[in-house]
């Protein structure tokens, strides 16, 4: 069975984590700084909006597979797919423009990125319990 559902999210995601990482690239060269953060706060600041995206999506990701996997409807991997994109953009902005303190889109960007773990989580021990 394909996984084209999970593959789509996950491509993009690929294609996000590629935006961040050019962020980290673009403080480094702007600030000639090869190793670390050299103490420059906008550098520390976009590894952590890369550090974080990378700590939560492999986790999500794999969850957002076995569900497809599973059998999980198209409608409710498309639902936690997308969820999951505007969660991780709404920290990624959120964490830069609050500059590493409380901002709305940080906040929700959490808040929502926890949500689509527990739901995925739920759905995978379900589809778990039912075929025991």
């Amino acid at each position: 069975m394909p996984l084209l559902i999970s593959g789509l999210y996950l491509s993009l995601s690929a294609l996000l984590m590629v935006v961040l990482t050019y962020r980290v690239i673009k403080q480094r060269r702007l600030h000639k700084i090869g190793i670390g953060n050299g103490g420059n706060d906008a550098l520390l600041l976009a590894q952590r909006v890369h550090a974080n995206f990378l700590e939560n999506a492999p986790m999500t990701l794999l969850l957002l597979v076995i569900a497809e996997a599973n059998g999980a409807s198209a409608s409710v991997l498309h639902l936690f797919g997308t969820v999951w994109l505007v969660s991780r953009l709404m920290h990624a902005i959120g964490l830069t423009q609050g500059r590493g303190g409380y901002h709305f889109g940080r906040f929700w960007g959490v808040l929502m990125t926890w949500v689509v773990i527990i739901g995925l989580v739920a759905i995978n021990l379900f589809a778990f319990m039912t075929h025991l």
